[in-house]
């Protein structure tokens, strides 16, 4: 069975990249080493992997790649750190017309 893994990587200038592979650990000595001067952490290695995430399916380790890619550094982090209370707090509609701010009359 063929495994895919989403990835983030802590930069040395503490942006986050996220990425997908089916060979993390291969895949991080890559960026380790500024094996590609076009990548977005070529300047700004070293690197830090903070979080990976087995997938048997292609297709969800996409789908997973793109939903994490939208959300902000520190929803990244409290994934990396398994804070999932954080995570929780950080994935909250903040938006006022949203039911949780809306009373019932």
């Amino acid at each position: 069975m063929k495994l895919y893994f989403v990835y983030i990587l802590k930069c040395s200038d503490h942006l986050l990249y996220t990425g997908i592979i089916n060979d993390v650990e291969r895949r991080f000595g890559e960026h380790q080493r500024g094996m590609n001067k076009d990548c977005f952490t070529f300047k700004r290695r070293p690197v830090e992997l903070i979080f990976y995430q087995e997938f048997n399916d292609v297709n969800q380790a996409i789908y997973f790649e793109k939903k994490i890619k939208k959300w902000s550094a520190k929803k990244k982090l409290a994934l990396a750190d398994d804070n999932f209370d954080m995570l929780q707090i950080l994935s909250e509609c903040k938006n006022m017309t949203h039911s949780k701010y809306n009373e019932k009359i």
